[in-house]
């Protein structure tokens, strides 16, 4: 590895005793009703409406268990017809489009990686992710789930309703990603030796700078050659620019979740370089890369909150 990255333990002393940081973490304690956790209702309940559209680009038969299941989301639409603009809606048109534009993406790099020859998916902030239950992935693959305790709670008590069955191995890791993940994941099986594809889907903004260094780091040194990763990443300098875009303000005015509260506004590393550096190769691509690609998806807007995001995919070259 050519660049050493932060350590776990300066990460930790970075954020030692600082209130902001505490009251963060205090904040997230909850499951999917409170905090960034909200924000995997807000996710699952745009895959329900992509499942349903007619020219669906990924389909989760879960997700709309999951917003059902939730006080916090209960009445939100889970298909496009419940929407009275229809598309024409911000949150459950245009932003809810993107994130099943994302949900393919990612789904094709996962699906890419296992081909290749990976059989571990580690998905970091897993969310109400069911890749696990509804890839077409080997048997001997296994997908480790790695959130907070509450959330995959939550997770397991509506997949446990539905009497889901992964078809891929699966195992829960319990733990934040602002401590010590890597002991959590290791310890459940994880091999750092074999290859493995990792996401960090919608994640990374959420979290400080030094604990993202902290991730990219870690990821570098759990991986074997021949592995994956991808992630998603914000250009803005001053995320406060788009405050009043219209995705942010719908979303703030329909559902009560103000993104931008929840993103963390500190020095962003670069985290791409850093990879790079490692002897990574990387590639990123604009989102309406893929709209291009697909057909159908968000394309630019003025004003547009989506404008700086980022979806970056690298591989670690095989020995």
């Amino acid at each position: 590895m050519s660049e050493t990255f932060t350590t776990e333990k300066s990460f930790r002393s970075a954020d030692a005793g600082d209130p902001a940081v505490s009251a963060t973490r205090r904040s997230d304690a909850e499951g999917v009703d409170g905090g960034v956790g909200r924000t995997a209702l807000l996710v699952a309940a745009a895959r329900a409406i992509e499942t349903h559209r007619h020219d669906s680009l990924a389909q989760d038969a879960h997700a709309e268990h999951f917003v059902r299941a939730a006080p916090a989301s209960a009445g939100w639409p889970v298909r496009i017809e419940q929407v009275p603009e229809g598309d024409d809606n911000p949150l459950w048109g245009r932003f809810a489009r993107y994130f099943g534009l994302r949900t393919r993406v990612l789904d094709d790099f996962v699906l890419g990686s296992v081909h290749a020859g990976a059989r571990q998916v580690v998905l970091l902030g897993a969310g109400l992710d069911t890749r696990a239950f509804r890839l077409d992935l080997p048997s001997d693959c296994t997908v480790f789930e790695i959130d907070r305790p509450g959330v995959l709670a939550f997770k397991q008590q509506v997949l446990t309703d539905l009497s889901a069955t992964p078809r891929a191995q699966r195992v829960p890791v319990a733990v934040d990603l602002r401590a010590d993940w890597a002991t959590a994941l290791t310890s459940t099986g994880f091999d750092p030796g074999a290859p493995s594809v990792w996401l960090a889907e919608g994640l990374l903004f959420y979290l400080p700078g030094p604990a993202e260094t902290y991730l990219i780091g870690t990821v570098d040194r759990l991986t074997a050659g021949g592995s994956a990763l991808a992630f998603e990443a914000k250009l803005e300098k001053d995320l406060l620019a788009y405050r009043d875009s219209v995705i942010y303000t719908a979303t703030r005015e329909q559902i009560g979740i103000d993104l931008l509260d929840l993103f963390d506004r500190g020095p962003r590393p670069d985290s791409t370089g850093r990879l790079t550096a490692a002897g990574w190769s990387t590639s990123t691509h604009t989102p309406f890369d893929f709209t291009r690609r697909h057909g159908r998806g968000p394309l630019p807007e003025p004003n547009d909150a989506l404008e700086g995001n980022r979806w970056v995919f690298a591989r670690k070259p095989g020995a």
